[in-house]
């Protein structure tokens, strides 16, 4: 199986969407923050592993936190995925920090400070 091709896509999206629903619905540990987010999950075209980005609204110390809790629950997680989904191989997680989201909102307060920069000049 390649891994751009339509079934790992699925794959992709279906254990997405059902490690959002873990996370959000059924974690109780208190250091995973109310605001995380799984932004993208790829599995591997083998099914043996899965990289999983996750997004928390907070600062450094919330996001170690979190990250932190999410190992130490790794074993449920993969657990309720295995019963959820029906994949030959239930994949090993591995949690990573996505700060894409937090670079696009500085990014832009630098556009919009260049902007209003432009404007007070003319």
């Amino acid at each position: 199986m390649r891994k751009g091709n339509i079934k790992n896509t699925r794959i992709n999206s279906e254990v997405m969407k059902e490690l959002a629903n873990i996370i959000r619905g059924e974690i109780k540990d208190p250091r995973i923050a109310k605001m995380t987010c799984v932004t993208d999950v790829e599995v591997a075209p083998d099914l043996k592993t899965c990289k999983v980005y996750i997004s928390v609204l907070g600062d450094d110390e919330k996001r170690k936190e979190t990250l932190a809790g999410l190992k130490s629950a790794e074993g449920y997680i993969k657990h309720q995925l295995a019963e959820r989904l029906n994949l030959r191989n239930t994949p090993a997680l591995t949690f990573i920090a996505d700060t894409s989201t937090e670079y696009g909102i500085k990014m832009n307060k630098l556009i919009d400070e260049i902007c209003t920069a432009k404007e007070d000049v003319k």
